[in-house]
């Protein structure tokens, strides 16, 4: 269990950061959603989605293991997607009790769209910045990688 840190620099840096990336997320989901005429989808149906799109065949053990959620949660999102005609499920010829899963043209027009969509508000907000602010959340881009790849290798807590 992790201790408390004594207030610092680093901690106030911390405690800013993530409450940003929360925010960001969060106004990103919201704006994005606006004018969309099908049904909503949740932000763990999408990231699967956009997991199977760009990885065509994936087993549903890896796709848990990649999205950092329990197999039975991934499951559930596959049974989901499966019944709305999003993701195709079939069994894997190498080993008949596992899944590979293949997202429809459906769910590839919509993780199309999606993307484009957040590429152009993104590129809008990041253009209309200062060039300084812009030359700074590229610097950025490689510390907020590693940030990620650090999140990403903690080990599970049980």
């Amino acid at each position: 269990m992790a201790t408390e840190a004594p207030d610092t620099p680093d901690t106030a840096l911390a405690e800013e950061f993530s409450a940003l990336m929360v925010g960001i997320q969060r106004m990103l989901r919201r704006r994005l959603r606006q004018g969309l005429e099908q049904p909503r989808l949740r932000g763990a149906q999408v990231e699967l989605l956009r997991l199977v799109t760009d990885s065509p065949g994936l087993r549903v053990s890896d796709a848990a293991q990649e999205l950092c959620l329990a197999g039975n949660s991934v499951s559930t999102l596959v049974n989901q997607l499966v019944a709305q005609d999003l993701l195709r499920r079939e069994a894997d010829p190498g080993d008949r009790r596992a899944a590979l899963l293949y997202a429809t043209g459906q769910a590839k027009e919509r993780i199309e769209a999606w993307r484009s969509r957040r590429r152009a508000l993104v590129g809008e907000l990041v253009a209309a910045l200062p060039e300084q602010e812009r030359a700074a959340l590229a610097a950025a881009v490689p510390a907020l990688r590693s940030l990620t790849r650090g999140l990403r290798d903690l080990p599970e807590e049980g």
